[in-house]
């Protein structure tokens, strides 16, 4: 099956193995790429396995399975199937201390990840965080940031970004254009951030007009009132096409972040072409509910034209790897964090 029939959708499945209607639905939609959560995941060989067979419905080898594996608290694999990992804030803290040794363990964390991934048959991970909190902000992002300076965010998030990269695994940068001073979860209600636009292109846009370059974007679901008061990021045409895709100058792959979340108003159907309308490329949906996907499905169109042709470029750097040795990068790893302490 060719990619040019993929649909603009990433979707989940609600277990460890595809149901016979999750299959079936597989292989009538087409989704172009998936993606897991711990639900998902009981041991290596299932995991593999449920890879393999969400690839097999779409007939595409090249298929991304995403996952968010950051370390700390945002980590869907755990030991014994990858070790825990520090979050991001505690990388930052290296970085404050020593600026090439908080680099180099943002890469290594990166390049870490690609190893732990690509042995389960995952080759995509929602990596790296480039939002910059503020005072007071939710807790949502809190310690997955790795700081409130947009110069070290930017920093960190390019060694992060090239980490996975080396490891031949599609990095996706999130949450675009800023979630770091939303004061809610987008998962639960919808932010405003009432900030004035000087405030957000000086502290909030920075780290992802300096990774523009990105292969992959995840939206934030969160309303700017000075760039548009009446909805979020995600289904804004004056926030995709003037703030990201414009002044930010990103032109990869652009995905919304989950369409369930709660920051979203409107029914399934309603919110997939409003996030489709708005300039997003792709529509992710992740709880694996069949209702809400079948809904969702209905909506999306295939991939094609400039859509299609960033997914055709997000997947140019999938197995590309470096060739790196992974017990002397864990180890590496393990030393800078013995100096740290």
């Amino acid at each position: 099956m060719s990619e040019s029939v993929s649909k603009a959708l990433i979707l989940g499945s609600s277990g460890p193995s595809l149901t016979s209607d999750e299959a079936a639905f597989f292989r009538d939609e087409r989704p172009w790429g998936f993606i897991v959560f711990a639900r998902n995941i009981v041991e290596p060989q299932q995991l593999r396995d449920l890879a393999a067979s969400m690839r097999d419905c779409v007939g595409r080898d090249d298929a991304p399975v995403f996952i968010d594996q950051e370390g700390g608290r945002v980590q869907r694999l755990r030991p014994p199937m990858a070790p825990d990992y520090p979050p991001a804030a505690t990388l930052g803290s290296m970085y404050g201390r020593d600026r090439q040794a908080g680099l180099r363990a943002a890469w290594l964390l990166s390049r870490l990840h690609a190893f732990d991934l690509l042995r389960y048959g995952i080759n995509a991970d929602c990596l790296p965080v480039l939002d910059v909190p503020v005072a007071g902000a939710h807790d949502v992002i809190g310690n997955r940031a790795y700081g409130h300076e947009p110069g070290i965010v930017a920093a960190m998030g390019r060694a992060a970004m090239q980490g996975l990269q080396s490891g031949g695994v599609l990095p996706v940068i999130k949450h675009i254009p800023g979630h770091g001073r939303a004061f809610a979860d987008s998962h639960h209600q919808l932010p405003v951030v009432d900030a004035p636009l000087d405030e957000l292109r000086a502290h909030d846009f920075p780290p992802f007009k300096a990774l523009s370059d990105a292969p992959m974007a995840m939206t934030a679901h969160v309303v700017y009132t000075a760039i548009d008061p009446d909805r979020p990021a995600t289904t804004s045409h004056d926030a995709i096409e003037q703030v990201i895709r414009g002044e930010l100058g990103f032109d990869g792959l652009l995905m919304s972040d989950d369409v369930s979340m709660k920051a979203l108003s409107g029914d399934f159907s309603d919110r997939t072409h409003a996030i489709l309308a708005a300039g997003c490329d792709v529509v992710l949906h992740c709880n694996g509910v069949m209702d809400e996907m079948r809904a969702v499905a209905e909506r999306a169109p295939a991939l094609t034209g400039r859509a299609l042709a960033r997914a055709h470029a997000a997947l140019q750097g999938l197995g590309r790897h470096d060739g790196a040795d992974e017990t002397q990068l864990r180890d590496e790893f393990a030393a800078l964090f013995e100096v740290a302490a």
